[in-house]
């Protein structure tokens, strides 16, 4: 069977970029393994246009929100499901000092709309510990990612573009008009492996940081906020009392399996931000594919022009990836260029010491 592209790789990225990529009348052969742990699965599927203790707009947030909003509005009027939610971040401060740093930036005039409300005093919602106020973020949600997963691979399936099964590198062929992998042949092949782009013979290269993450979902009594809650870790009000709170960052031990001390971290974190009694009914562990610079990474390999990588965008992927799978996705057709900073090739000098250290233990 022919294809255009063979894509390596369902979780979020492969997944929008796939789906992207049909769209655009390209026939597509995804190979993917089912894993309940994947990261993209476990994840909360957060949408956050603000960054870090240091309240800083996220990267490009005013090039991808718009993007996001479109893809996952598009996907919806497709599948007749509702997949993302919209909602409103209150970021809780956690001292004057931090709430004196974003009075500080507050001025910018850059914010616009992302910004609904600042409180420099308690909101005193009930059950809510915010004593020094906190603002409240628009533009923000989550994506119902493990629900989104499911339709595009049921998708895959019923149309026969799907192979679910582990990818064997050993039975990649390269050809002069591309790639042929057991019965199928292609003129490109994207990999999408996330963290396990680190054991590719190709693309082993690239500077990745298997960065594992646990999630915990906990029940309430009949509580749901209108907003999910970020205060060293988010906390996602998924319906009927549940909560998704997460994550836990730690690239000492990259496995997927829970742990104690993440449970009781992401517990803690949770008793800090509500005063509401709860329980745990979930614990997951994934591992996301962070990158040095903390910019994704795609591109067409150096050596082999039938060879890209789609990967490395960390817990930003539901922001980012609607837009950057749009742009790469007309990379491949030739219509434009990737971007510069996403492009691997800024990393090549990672791959001329792979090859020479490849060619000294020959």
């Amino acid at each position: 069977m022919k294809y255009d592209f063979i894509v390596v790789g369902h979780g979020l990225a492969g997944a929008i970029l796939s789906y992207t990529l049909r769209k655009q009348g390209r026939r597509v052969l995804v190979i993917d393994e089912p894993r309940a742990s994947a990261a993209s699965r476990v994840a909360a599927g957060l949408l956050n246009p603000v960054a870090g203790k240091r309240f800083a707009k996220s990267w490009l947030a005013d090039t991808f929100i718009p993007a996001a909003d479109a893809f996952y509005d598009e996907l919806e009027v497709h599948f007749g499901r509702q997949l993302f939610i919209h909602k409103p971040i209150y970021k809780i401060f956690s001292s004057i000092e931090e709430q004196n740093t974003w009075m500080a930036k507050s001025a910018d005039s850059s914010w616009g709309d992302y910004i609904l409300d600042t409180h420099t005093q308690s909101i005193h919602q009930p059950d809510i510990d915010d004593p020094y106020g906190g603002i409240m973020i628009g533009r923000g949600g989550y994506l119902q990612v493990a629900e989104m997963l499911d339709l595009l691979t049921q998708e895959l399936l019923e149309q026969k573009m799907m192979l679910p099964e582990r990818f064997d590198v050993e039975q990649l062929q390269l050809t002069e008009g591309g790639v042929r992998y057991k019965d199928a042949e292609a003129a490109h092949l994207i990999f999408c492996e996330g963290f396990q782009v680190v054991n590719n013979p190709y693309f082993k290269w690239l500077p990745i940081q298997p960065t594992k993450g646990e999630v915990l979902e906990v029940q309430t009594e009949n509580y749901d906020p209108e907003c999910i809650y970020n205060k060293a870790v988010y906390v996602v009000p998924v319906g009927d009392g549940r909560f998704k709170i997460g994550a836990t960052y730690n690239w000492r031990q990259p496995d997927e399996e829970p742990t104690p001390q993440g449970q009781e971290e992401l517990a803690e974190r949770f008793g800090q931000i509500t005063t509401q009694p709860f329980h745990v009914t979930g614990h997951w562990a994934g591992i996301r594919p962070a990158v040095r610079d903390r910019r994704p990474l795609a591109g067409t390999h150096p050596q082999f022009a039938q060879l890209s990588v789609f990967n490395g965008m960390g817990s930003k992927g539901v922001l980012m990836a609607p837009y950057l799978a749009q742009r790469f996705a007309a990379a491949l057709a030739g219509t434009e260029e990737v971007m510069p900073e996403i492009h691997i090739l800024r990393y090549l000098s990672l791959y001329y010491d792979y090859i020479n250290q490849q060619n000294q233990q020959l």
